[in-house]
């Protein structure tokens, strides 16, 4: 790794929970779309990987608020006065414009939280009427488990897709034509930028507090599975 210029200083900035839940969810949505178009006995993989996803996306809902300075929400979520500045060229270097995420990427990152939120969550109420129902379908009506399987396997799967395509152009085009290596930040953790940046915390503390975070989601995923399983076992 070369060594910052005199100018600037490494600087981490995402910290290892959120590094380690962008690259856990990324292998678990390449799952999620091959089993899901796969179907017939991969759907229950597909089931069970996206109760995972559930989790993960629980954690870092949290996460978004206790978290690193720069995988907070509020950090890199823009104000209305930064997106114009972002947007007109004229970014202040209070903005911390080439810190994390810049306003459109964090626009994107919330998108991409959205949709895969809703897609977890009307998971949980789908019912294709051959093999498969969502662990919570016996709790809503009917007409909310037809919407919520139409979404699911339609414009949520469409606009997914569309999403991660134009997350892949914009790594590329980062990479190609401005020159940031936003994989390699995203595995190191660290990035070179302007002297008196702010780091985020990244520590032993932090650490098993995103662990607990991580625990207590894993927990109710993995009940919210089991109580679908037994009401199914009681019909």
């Amino acid at each position: 790794m070369s060594a910052p210029s005199a100018s600037e200083q490494r600087v981490r900035v995402w910290d290892l929970p959120t590094r380690l839940f962008h690259w856990t969810l990324l292998v678990a949505v390449v799952t999620l779309v091959v089993t899901g178009n796969i179907g017939g006995n991969a759907i229950d993989i597909h089931a069970r990987v996206g109760m995972g996803v559930l989790a993960l996306l629980a954690f870092r809902w949290i996460w978004g608020l206790i978290g690193g300075r720069w995988s907070r929400f509020w950090v890199f979520v823009p104000s209305p006065a930064r997106l114009i500045r972002y947007l007109r060229g004229r970014a202040t270097a209070q903005d911390h414009p080439q810190a994390g995420h810049n306003p459109m990427g964090a626009f994107s990152v919330l998108a991409m939280l959205g949709i895969l939120s809703a897609q977890a969550l009307t998971g949980l109420v789908i019912d294709d009427e051959i093999a498969f129902s969502g662990p919570l379908v016996s709790l809503v009506s009917g007409g909310l488990v037809s919407a919520s399987s139409s979404w699911h396997r339609g414009w949520g799967a469409d606009l997914l897709l569309l999403l991660i395509g134009l997350h892949v152009l914009a790594i590329v085009f980062y990479r190609l034509v401005k020159r940031r290596r936003l994989v390699k930040a995203m595995v190191t953790g660290d990035e070179d930028l302007p002297t008196g940046t702010p780091a985020a915390r990244d520590d032993a503390l932090t650490r098993l507090l995103a662990a607990v975070v991580l625990a207590a989601c894993g927990a109710g995923a993995w009940w919210i599975w089991q109580w679908g399983q037994s009401q199914s076992a009681g019909f």
